[in-house]
């Protein structure tokens, strides 16, 4: 096996726990020795241990002399496990290949540090473009303490993400629905706005085998909220958080009643009656959310883009055409004046899921 393969199967490792490590990042070890895999591991879940350690538990024979490859810098401080750098240390591993360098201050560079001052050959940045590839989410949260916000929506090829009468299922096909259950499960928050709640009734969960529900984020500027909706209903079973902009004594018996029926309200106003969506991701960081998928409609992707925190757009295209100068569009809102003041984007990915075709952008 070359240093590639190794490192290869470390990130096929990695990806395993997504949408369960967060706001850890995703991380895969393997241990090599004599063109063999002698131990391999992940980090599970938050508050598991870590890959190396899980790595080393999984030895077939004495890690002495061997390589372990590591797609991120091995941590050198006590949080909720043990340091990794003093498993590979006691168990004599001779060599340390690295992909990403860990941002987080308490590790940053202190890991390659302790490992050579033990003696230990490290190699770092070895495919490191792949290997920081899975954790954009974690390098924006730890080094901004706000969450990566992806703005996601389907449409048809002519723009429209409901016909003239407001009907929207379904914009896209199958394949293309269960890849966005499957992102559901990757980022921690999925937010809508009000009017995705009244319209839709929706239950906001990841709705494929082995997912993890995301922390559903209602924008609700007024608490209109319905008592009766599936969010209010299932707000015990899956954490729901509703960011308002009012503190009017009249709603005090309707906020009262959402906290009793499990939903946690955030104040957030701006001072013109509207949400302070800025604010909000402060505060959504401060609860150590890291990553939000919104799925609204037009009026809250516009108010996103207006307040500067969309970091990625998730653009589902379907081969239809539905037409009409009154039927939704992805993003609504008053819009520029001029075309050089449009929110430019950087193409990241284009891929097809079943007849659909899924194009990702990077905020420029």
């Amino acid at each position: 096996m070359t240093d590639r393969d190794y490192m290869e199967r470390a990130l096929e490792l990695a990806v395993k726990a997504t949408g369960w490590t967060n706001p850890n990042p995703l991380v895969g070890a393997v241990i090599g020795k004599d063109g063999r895999i002698i131990g391999e591991g992940y980090h599970h879940r938050k508050g598991e241990p870590h890959a190396e350690r899980n790595a080393i538990a999984s030895l077939t024979e004495s890690a002495e002399g061997a390589t372990i490859y590591v797609t991120m810098e091995p941590c050198c401080h006590y949080g909720l496990t043990p340091p990794c750098t003093e498993a590979i240390i006691e168990n004599r591993i001779a060599k340390v290949v690295i992909g990403s360098r860990d941002p987080n201050p308490k590790v940053a560079g202190k890991g390659v540090l302790q490992l050579r001052e033990a003696g230990i050959e490290v190699v770092e940045d070895f495919m490191r473009e792949e290997c920081d590839a899975i954790n954009e989410v974690f390098f924006h949260y730890i080094t901004t303490n706000t969450p990566y916000v992806v703005m996601k929506y389907a449409m048809t090829a002519d723009g429209k993400i409901a016909t003239r009468t407001g009907e929207s299922k379904w914009v896209t096909g199958p394949e293309a629905r269960e890849a966005v259950h499957q992102m559901r499960n990757k980022y921690m928050g999925i937010m809508v706005g009000i009017g995705t709640v009244l319209a839709d009734n929706p239950m906001l969960n990841a709705r494929i085998d082995g997912a993890r529900d995301p922390i559903r984020i209602i924008c609700d500027s007024n608490l209109r909220i319905p008592m009766d909706c599936q969010i209010v209903k299932t707000a015990k079973e899956i954490r729901t958080i509703v960011a308002c902009a009012c503190n009017a004594d009249n709603l005090r018996d309707k906020r009262d009643a959402l906290t009793a029926a499990g939903v946690e309200i955030i104040d957030c106003p701006d001072g013109s009656g509207r949400i302070d969506l800025k604010k909000l991701m402060e505060l959504l960081g401060a609860m150590k959310i890291d990553s939000v998928l919104i799925e609204g409609g037009g009026t809250l992707n516009y108010s996103a883009l207006e307040a500067g925190i969309v970091n990625e757009v998730a653009a589902f295209i379907a081969p239809k055409l539905w037409g009409g100068s009154e039927a939704k569009t992805p993003v609504e809102g008053i819009g520029v004046e001029l075309p050089a003041e449009g929110t430019e984007l950087e193409l990241a990915d284009v891929k097809q899921v079943g007849r659909d075709i899924l194009i990702r952008y990077r905020k420029a």
